[in-house]
């Protein structure tokens, strides 16, 4: 894995790298994904169907789109009993984790007859949405109906791919009825992001769209927001280590590695004050690649998007970290506690040395939807607040508004809506 100095051409060099990785990601397939969501909205279920027998080559219609109980039952039947143990321990993980994170709706009652305050309204129906590929991910459908189940979504629905016996994957039917999920349906790719926005005759309407998925996933989410709301819009994964001299090369390693195995576009950094723990890593990762299956892969992420930069100083390196806001912060320093102070811009941050990524990932509580591509600027992890909205309540009484009511005529005369200071004066023309 490439070693570099720290500097300031070093610097400029990653983030063109970064930013251009998350260019590249876009566009290409824009055109198609537009298409298959105008034909959805046009032609709904025959469309979805359509692509279902196109991309999945399954015969899915009206009568078998919608999984059943049965078919629920006979995936516990294929799924080991210790997993669904599992499963059911980081539920109640992340149960309790999200449940902290709850509000209530509040109102503040003044004497002078004034009323404010905020009303918490969780949304209708939700649609999540789960990958079916190449591998099932039963954790990405606890970490997106478990908040929604805690902010009392009234339905959840999931859209998944089904392979071409029209089978879903038996991990993520056994996770979905665990989490409470209330309808899953036979549908992948752009088509059920568009089902799910704009609704067809089997698949309801959605408030709102979250969970993974492909780059076709990503940009029909991209551009049916607005219509319904969305988490967000993923890039591929990414890691960043802090390490000082203090760190285990070999933890380091297997680490960068969980999440360059993802695919060829994942981002694994290192930012270190020590050359010696630099060198070691690096070692360790090239006897790692030849042990781990998906090796192509990681081999493809790392040396096009890995780095291990070597700074004069701590503070350098969170410096950097700050810049490229990854996905996921481990730090593993002689006090990670003190280094998490300092950190501002991360999705999630992992601190010590027994607190690697994939803890995160499929059991600690917190969500492992988080932001990507530098958005953890300004974006947060998935939480319980993705899955209510919350309204403004005013109340004033004819004395509370007739102290104040010349103020906001000033105002709006100001702003030179004269409509808006007639709506407030027009309740005093008699009195004044």
């Amino acid at each position: 894995m490439r070693i570099k100095k720290l500097d300031a051409a070093t610097k400029a060099e990653v983030m063109k790298v970064l930013t251009e990785r998350k260019a590249g990601a876009d566009n290409k397939f824009e055109v198609i994904v537009n298409d298959i969501i105008a034909n959805i909205r046009a032609n709904g279920d025959s469309a979805l169907f359509g692509y279902t027998k196109e991309f999945d080559k399954a015969d899915i219609n009206a009568s078998n789109v919608l999984v059943t109980e049965e078919e629920i039952a006979e995936a516990y039947t294929q799924v080991d009993e210790h997993l669904v143990e599992v499963i059911r321990k980081a539920i109640a993980n992340i149960r309790d984790f999200h449940s902290r994170q709850k509000q209530n709706s509040w109102f503040e009652s003044r004497p002078d007859g004034t009323i404010l305050g905020q009303k918490v309204t969780a949304l209708q129906r939700v649609g999540v949405y789960v990958p079916g590929g190449k591998a099932a991910y039963p954790s990405s459908v606890l970490m997106n109906v478990i908040p929604a189940k805690v902010a009392g979504v009234d339905e959840i629905i999931m859209c998944t791919p089904c392979n071409a016996e029209g089978k879903v994957y038996p991990t993520t039917l056994v996770a979905a009825k665990e989490a409470g999920v209330d309808k899953i349906f036979k549908a992948g790719g752009a088509q059920a992001i568009a089902a799910m926005a704009f609704g067809t005759e089997s698949i309801p309407r959605v408030d709102k769209i979250t969970g993974p998925g492909n780059i076709f996933v990503a940009l029909a989410k991209k551009a049916v927001f607005g219509n319904c709301g969305i988490d967000s819009v993923a890039g591929p994964s990414e890691i960043l280590v802090i390490a000082d001299e203090t760190a285990h090369a070999r933890y380091i390693a297997a680490d960068l590695l969980s999440q360059a195995e993802h695919d060829q576009m994942a981002s694994a950094i290192l930012l270190t004050t020590s050359e010696e723990l630099a060198e070691e890593v690096s070692k360790e990762i090239e006897g790692f690649l030849k042990e781990l299956s998906r090796s192509d892969i990681m081999q493809s992420s790392i040396d096009n998007f890995g780095y291990i930069l070597v700074g004069d100083t701590l503070d350098d390196c969170i410096d950097m970290a700050n810049e490229i806001a990854s996905e996921h912060i481990e730090l593993v320093t002689k006090n990670p506690f003190d280094t998490m102070t300092k950190v501002r811009n991360a999705g999630a941050m992992f601190l010590g040395e027994y607190s690697s990524e994939p803890l995160g990932d499929y059991f600690a509580g917190p969500n492992h939807v988080l932001p990507t591509n530098g958005t953890a600027r300004f974006f947060s992890a998935l939480s319980v607040d993705d899955f209510v909205k919350k309204s403004s309540i005013i109340s004033y009484s004819k004395d509370a508004l007739k102290r104040i009511h010349k103020d906001i005529e000033d105002f709006a005369t100001a702003e030179q809506l004269t409509a808006h200071a007639n709506s407030i004066a027009v309740r005093f023309e008699n009195e004044d």
